[in-house]
This record gives structure tokens, sequence and C-alpha cells, in this order.
């Protein structure tokens, strides 16, 4: 796969979790490579994909041969050996990945990962819990990426009481605290909306702000 402007993903491990995650990124019009020892399921998502290769990613030589270094962000998506896992993330890193990402399968394994050098554990199924949480008990929220030092950057839907005002009028972050990054209306994505920005009714707005000021924008 050759280098070109655009963001380019590495994904190795078709389970479940990095076959949908390789199958998004390609939608969204990302280069992707998937990597995964499996026949069937590489042929299976290679045209979802910019390309499948058919691999054994523990290989240092077959990393190298894939053009590694090439890679934006890798995520090591490795079903239940953890042994392999490490291995892979630790070569992603040292062939000099910027962003390496990695599946722990547990506590103990995810700690192993982040002393090897990983830049995000992540835990899918703690998190897709974590999610319908919300879902549950906040119906306006629509997803959640949780930052740093209790930030949250939310996808919710416009309260009816922001319905029908600009943001100028709701002085969002005067009365609430948070900032609306993007406005997403059907078809159309605003990015960084001026001050005169209308909110309508079923507009998915994105949001920055402490969790806790996030929160009461349902109290209010």
């Amino acid at each position: 796969m050759k280098k070109k402007d655009r963001k380019q993903f590495l994904v190795i491990g078709l389970g479940s979790f990095g076959y949908s995650l390789a199958v998004t990124l390609g939608q969204m019009g990302y280069d992707v490579l998937a990597v995964d020892r499996r026949e069937e399921l590489v042929a299976e998502i290679a045209p979802h994909v910019t390309e499948a290769v058919t691999a054994d990613a523990t290989d240092e030589a077959v990393l190298e041969s894939l053009g590694v270094h090439n890679f934006d962000v890798a995520v090591v998506s490795i079903g239940q050996n953890e042994r392999d896992s490490i291995l892979v993330a630790v070569l992603c890193k040292e062939m000099g990945v910027p962003y390496v990402m990695a599946k722990a399968m547990d506590e103990l394994h995810g700690k192993v990962l982040a002393k090897v050098g990983v830049d995000r554990v992540i835990y899918p199924e703690r998190e897709m819990g974590q999610r319908m949480a919300r879902a549950l008990l906040r119906p306006n929220y629509i997803d959640a990426l949780e930052l740093e030092d209790d930030y949250q950057m939310v996808e919710i839907l416009a309260p009816a009481a922001w319905c029908g005002k600009s943001l100028l009028e709701l002085n969002i972050r005067r009365n609430y605290h948070v900032n609306v990054l993007a406005v997403h209306r059907r078809q159309e994505f605003i990015v960084s909306p001026g001050a005169d920005q209308v909110i309508l009714e079923g507009d998915e707005l994105l949001v920055l702000g402490r969790a806790d000021d996030i929160e009461s924008i349902d109290q209010r």
C-alpha cells in the first residue's frame, strides 16, 4: 500500500471488533489494510477495505513487507492470544507506527500493553456497556469519547429548549460551560458553527466539556 495524503490505518486481527472497525473506517473513506491469519475472513472483508492480506503478523519480516512504518495508526485486535497481541504491538511501535491502539482481554493484559508503549488500550465490551448505560439513562446521548482530565466529547440530540435559537442566543459556553464543535443535520455536517447558527429539532450536536457540565444539560 503506497503512502497517500489521507490517514492510513492498519488493522491486525479480524475478530468481531477488528472486522467492524476496519469496515467502518473503509466506509468513512480512509485507507485501511486488514490483516488476519484466516483466509476466509480476509476474503470476506476484502471488498470493504483498501487492501486485505492473509498473514501472520507475529512474524517481523511479514510486518516489514507490509510497510508497517507507512501507517499512521495500527490497531492490534488479536483475539484470545495475549502473547501474540503484545508481540505485535511491540513490533508496530519498534517499526515506527506513530499511534498504536490495542484491544485488551482483561486488566492485566491491558497493563502489560500499556507498559510496552501502546498509546491507547481499549476494552471493547466494557466500553460498549458504558455506552449502553448512557443510552438507557440519557436518551439524548448518541455517543461519547472519554478524554483526559474528566473531559468528554459527546454527540447529543439537541435539547428541545435549544431548538429555534441561535448559538449566540443560547450562549452555551457561558450558560452550560461546554463548546459546540459541530452540528450534524441530515446529510449536512457543519464544523465550527458560527454564533448565528440556529439549532433545529433533530440536530445532532458534537459538544466538548467536562462530564458533569454535559450531564447537566439534561437537567435544565
